[in-house]
């Protein structure tokens, strides 16, 4: 299977560029002008999304509440030959773990499939939506009881719409362990429910154990932690990793650094055989992810160069 090569739009808006995103249509011209086939929407001001959680959608920027738009954005993505390999959808303002009632989060995510199924997406992207430092607030039994609950919902909407749904499991997140990641993942027990393994929150979790709560729990290498989740990734993010975290506004580690390839010390050509054997990945995308790191826009052209290399010799 020849691969496409995309890259997450969220490097762009969040974090470092919060204060100045760079404009989806600028962001799309240079990714095609650098040979990308397609890009990972972060749909979330000021890029492309469903609209307004809360409503209305006047001032939200990005906001796409119609099928006449998003059938708009879908031609104009296909006139420059670019596609989508799938979403992140902003469910951050929603409660999941710490809640009894997770109708609202059902409802956003609901939302997210239906425009990723109007933009041609196949796969919409979720997380924990809140830290580590969550199960301090409540049992460990809750919390999977309502995560395996709540995300079983989640997983046959997405599937009465097509769709694949993909936990990026990483240290920012609650059940950032393992054994937890596992146990998770046998919870929601839905074909169309699987992983998404980026290398860099690979490192970070499955080797350095950074963020957990507790005891580490942790491998030799990223390979003695990809043979464990053999079978369960379904989604792939390259980048490198130096083994640290990215620092919030108070310099406490948030989640993975993403350094540009070359930039840490991980061996690709261990990785990414090793990821192709224990994985069952639906499509042909890999994608590129430069969250939170401060030059992602002037490091995308290098990380193309890198990728397309490791396609060249594996995909």
């Amino acid at each position: 299977m020849s691969r496409r090569v995309s890259i997450g739009t969220w490097a762009y808006t969040i974090g470092p560029y919060s204060a100045h995103p760079v404009p989806f249509d600028t962001v799309c011209d240079k990714l095609k002008e650098l040979g990308f086939d397609g890009v990972e929407l972060g749909a979330f001001p000021p890029h492309p999304n469903p609209g307004n959680p809360n409503g209305p959608d006047a001032d939200w920027p990005g906001a796409l509440p119609e099928k006449s738009q998003r059938a708009e954005l879908r031609a104009q993505m296909e006139a420059r030959g670019l596609g989508f390999s799938g979403i992140a959808a902003n469910l951050w303002g929603e409660k999941l773990l710490n809640t009894e009632d997770p109708s609202k989060y059902v409802q956003e995510f609901r939302r997210n499939c239906e425009f990723a199924v109007d933009l041609g997406i196949g796969g919409v992207r979720v997380d924990t939506v809140q830290p580590p430092t969550i199960l301090r607030e409540l049992d460990a039994a809750t919390a999977f009881k309502r995560i395996g609950s709540t995300w079983r919902t989640c997983a046959n909407i997405a599937a009465d719409h097509g769709l694949n749904m993909v936990w990026e499991f990483e240290p920012g997140f609650a059940f950032n362990k393992p054994s937890e990641i596992t146990r998770v993942h046998d919870l929601v027990d839905r074909p169309n429910f699987g992983l998404m393994y980026d290398t860099c929150h690979g490192e970070m979790v499955g080797v350095v154990g950074a963020r957990q709560e507790g005891e580490k729990e942790v491998f030799a290498s990223q390979l003695e932690f990809i043979r464990f989740l053999s079978g369960r990734i379904i989604h792939l993010h390259l980048i490198d990793s130096d083994g640290t975290c990215h620092k919030d506004a108070n310099g406490e580690d948030e989640t993975s650094a993403h350094p540009p390839f070359g930039l840490g010390h991980l061996n690709f050509d261990e990785l990414v055989p090793a990821i192709l054997k224990a994985s069952d990945i639906p499509h042909d995308w890999w994608t590129i992810d430069l969250c939170f790191w401060p030059n992602a826009w002037e490091a995308t052209a290098a990380c193309k160069k890198a990728v397309d290399a490791l396609v060249e010799k594996y995909g």
